[in-house]
C-alpha cells in the first residue's frame, strides 16, 4: 500500500535506535527524506548509513540532545519546516519504592517527555498550518493509560502529553495536520535489553529467558515482546495521506495486556 508520503520530509527526534528507529525505517521505505536527531554521534550516523543503503531514501543525522534548548535549535536549523514530525525519547528507568522517586528526577521526566515535545509541536505546526498538511506522532507508553507504580516517571507526564495533543489537535484538524500518538508496552529495544541484561544475570538467565519470566509474570496475551520494527509501521501509518481523518487519538500497542475497551 503506498501511504501517500513520498518526497515528505520526516524530523525523528530519538530515532537512532528502538521504536525511533523503527518508524525511521518504515518512513525511509515509503520514501520520506529523514532528519534523525540523536545524542550519541556514532549510533546515529550507522542508523543513517544502515537506513538509507536499504531504503535508498536520503537520511539525515543530526548530532543534538533534543531535550535542551541549545539541542532543540540545532535541530531545528537543520529541519525546521518538516512535514512529519515523530517524538520519541529514552525511557526512564524503572522505579521502586515511589516515596524513593526525588523531585528532581520528576522534573526532569517533565522537562522531556512532556516540554519537549511540547516546545516542537508549536515550532513545526506553524509550518504545517501554512502548506495545510502535517502529521505529528508521539511515540509514548502504555504507562499513560494503565499507570503502574514501576512507571511513575513515564506514565504521568505523557499522560499529560496525551491530553495536551488531544486538545490542540481540534485546533489542527482544520489544517489537514493531525496529531497522534502510539502507546508502546513491551517492545525488545536496546533500552528494554538494559533494563533486562542485568535481571537475568542475576537470576541465571539468558535474556531471552528472562523476556519469557516477565511476559509470564504481567500476563502479556500475546506471549512474547513486540517489535520495534513493527511499530514503526504503524507510525508510518499515522503519518499517511489516508489518516488525514484520524487525530487526537492514543493507541495501545502492548500485546493485548489493556484491559479497557477504547
Amino acid at each position: 500500500m503506498d501511504l501517500g508520503i513520498k518526497g515528505r520530509k520526516a524530523l525523528v527526534n530519538g530515532g537512532s535506535a528502538g521504536m525511533g528507529r523503527g518508524a525511521a525505517l518504515a518512513l525511509a521505505r515509503e520514501g520520506a527524506e529523514v532528519f534523525i536527531a540523536a545524542r550519541g554521534a556514532e549510533r546515529l550516523e550507522a542508523t543513517c548509513a544502515a537506513i538509507a543503503a536499504e531504503t535508498g531514501a536520503t537520511a539525515h543525522p543530526i548530532v543534538a540532545d533534543h531535550a535542551s534548548d541549545e539541542g532543540r535549535a540545532a535541530i531545528l536549523a537543520a529541519c525546521p519546516d518538516p512535514d512529519i514530525f515523530v517524538a520519541t525519547c529514552a525511557p526512564p528507568p524503572f522505579t521502586g519504592d515511589f516515596r524513593d522517586v526525588s523531585r528532581e528526577e520528576f522534573e526532569r521526566s517533565v522537562a522531556t517527555a512532556l516540554l519537549s515535545p511540547i516546545d516542537y509541536i508549536k515550532a513545526v505546526s506553524v509550518p504545517m498550518i501554512e502548506r495545510r498538511w502535517g502529521r505529528i506522532v508521539n511515540i509514548s507508553t502504555g504507562a499513560a493509560k494503565y499507570p503502574a507504580a514501576m512507571r511513575v516517571l513515564s506514565g504521568p507526564p505523557r499522560a499529560a502529553l496525551a491530553n495536551y495533543c488531544h486538545a490542540i489537535s481540534k485546533e489542527l484538524a482544520r489544517f489537514n495536520v493531525t496529531v497522534n500518538s502510539v502507546l508502546p508496552g513491551m517492545h525488545h529495544t536496546p533500552g528494554i535489553e538494559e533494563m533486562m541484561g542485568p535481571r537475568a544475570a542475576a537470576n541465571g538467565r539468558t535474556y531471552d529467558e528472562e523476556v519469557a519470566s516477565f511476559v509470564k509474570a504481567v500476563r502479556i496475551p500475546a506471549g512474547r515482546f513486540g517489535d520495534a520494527e513493527d511499530l514503526g509501521a504503524l507510525v508510518a501509518m499515522f503519518c499517511s495521506a489516508q489518516a488525514s481523518f484520524l487525530t487526537g487519538q492514543s493507541l495501545v500497542i502492548d500485546g493485548g495486556m489493556g484491559t479497557s475497551i477504547f
